[in-house]
């Protein structure tokens, strides 16, 4: 504790491997991936046993295949041109150096929505039904990727000094001295609590007591709500790249989220009263 506050000192290695070994060991950020992996297939195949799903058990393993993917690809190649462009410019390599770190949640969302695309028109399923029961499970990734970079002690929140900050060592990159170092909003946690654990209670109240909805709606609640949820704990969280127009790159990805949830809900509140 220094001036009262907690300090960060969670490895970020479940397993740390001896001196010489290829690898360094095995991260927390790589057990959560596959927790969220497992826990959507696992949710798919009990919504398809439930009558919930327009997609049987068998498909429920392929489609996770297109959607992991969809994360990796599309995190990746988003953190990259979406916050790091100068780098990827002059090395475009780096963009398989995952070891170095870096995966963008809005890259992802392009990425499984690219993979979604594709898998539905390979298997002849409607695209919004199935965009609707991802919906309800994405939120519980969310939930574990912004604890594993709690854990990392990654994207870190601004400074202040209410009871709850805490001291991220990384944050004070010039320094080794603790008390030099100030403390900071846990916004990694305020993330996991609002874009993950909130949003995934709300999508599945939605999606098991709503007896029929028009496609699209789910999807469009729940853009809507993970845009004003990360809209909001991005004001708590320090920039990691040049603001625009005034707003962090978070905020600003997700104003364009926000308008497509928007226009599913307009489209399906439409289709509705028609």
């Amino acid at each position: 504790m220094v001036l009262g506050y907690y300090i960060h000192n969670i490895s970020p290695f479940a397993i740390r491997f001896h001196e010489g070994c290829f690898i360094e060991g095995i991260r927390w950020y790589g057990i959560f991936y596959l927790l969220a992996f497992g826990f959507t297939l696992f949710a798919l195949n009990f919504y398809s046993q439930g009558g919930k799903s327009i997609l049987s058990n068998e498909e429920n393993t392929s489609f996770l295949s297109y959607v992991i993917a969809g994360v990796i690809v599309g995190g990746r190649m988003g953190y990259m041109l979406l916050y790091c462009p100068g780098i990827f410019i002059h090395n475009p390599l780096e963009i398989f150096a995952v070891w170095h770190g870096g995966m963008s949640s809005h890259g992802g969302f392009v990425g499984v929505t690219i993979a979604m695309i594709i898998f539905c028109r390979k298997n002849n399923v409607p695209l919004l039904p199935l965009a609707d029961i991802c919906s309800t499970v994405a939120p519980f990734g969310f939930l574990l990727g912004r604890m594993a970079n709690f854990i990392n002690g990654e994207l870190y929140g601004k400074i202040t000094n209410v009871k709850w900050a805490i001291i991220f060592p990384r944050s004070g990159h010039s320094t080794s001295n603790l008390s030099m170092i100030p403390a900071r909003h846990p916004s990694q946690l305020y993330e996991a609590f609002f874009e993950g654990l909130i949003l995934f209670m709300y999508m599945q109240v939605r999606f098991w007591v709503e007896k029929k909805t028009t496609p699209g709606r789910l999807s469009g609640e729940f853009l809507i709500l993970y845009s004003i949820f990360r809209i909001f704990t991005e004001f708590f969280r320090e920039p990691d790249a040049q603001l625009i127009l005034n707003m962090s790159r978070g905020q600003f990805y997700s104003t364009f989220l926000l308008l497509l949830g928007i226009v599913l809900l307009v489209r399906t509140t439409h289709h509705q009263n028609r």
